[in-house]
């Protein structure tokens, strides 16, 4: 998946306060991206992406802030795939899955199922030392 990601062509890094704050800047920052990279915003897959970062960027803010005080938003786009992660420094992994099979609580679920019910794939991976994580979603377009 690595290499995948390293092939689309439009990036954008933003990094943020983890305050509540954060939410609101990090969609706005999509939407702009969005555009500049010919992604009208009116196509069928935006809305639940937007919705998706909006709940991974609270979740980061709610849970990892103490920690973590910032927290990274990657996006990236190709003509067929948008992907997007949000990275902070607590060590914490959620199961991902576990949230689909009704053994996940709150934001994750929703963001699971707008994931896989776009056909996408949502991916945690730790820091090398272990100390933080990114939560990256993928999703067709």
């Amino acid at each position: 998946m690595s290499a995948q990601l390293e092939a689309l062509p439009h990036r954008h890094v933003l990094t943020l306060p983890a305050l509540p704050s954060a939410v609101r800047l990090s969609r706005e920052v999509a939407e702009q991206a969005l555009v500049e990279w010919g992604i009208g915003l009116r196509h069928p897959t935006v809305d639940p992406a937007l919705l998706i970062l909006g709940e991974l960027v609270t979740n980061s803010v709610r849970h990892a802030a103490v920690l973590s005080p910032q927290l990274t938003v990657i996006y990236a786009a190709g003509a067929d795939c948008l992907a997007l992660a949000v990275h902070d420094r607590h060590p914490y992994q959620p199961p991902m899955y576990a949230s689909v099979t009704g053994t996940g609580t709150g934001g994750l679920g929703t963001v699971m199922e707008l994931t896989l019910g776009l056909g996408g794939t949502a991916v945690v991976r730790a820091d090398a030392d272990g100390g933080g994580k990114s939560i990256w979603i993928t999703l067709p377009l």
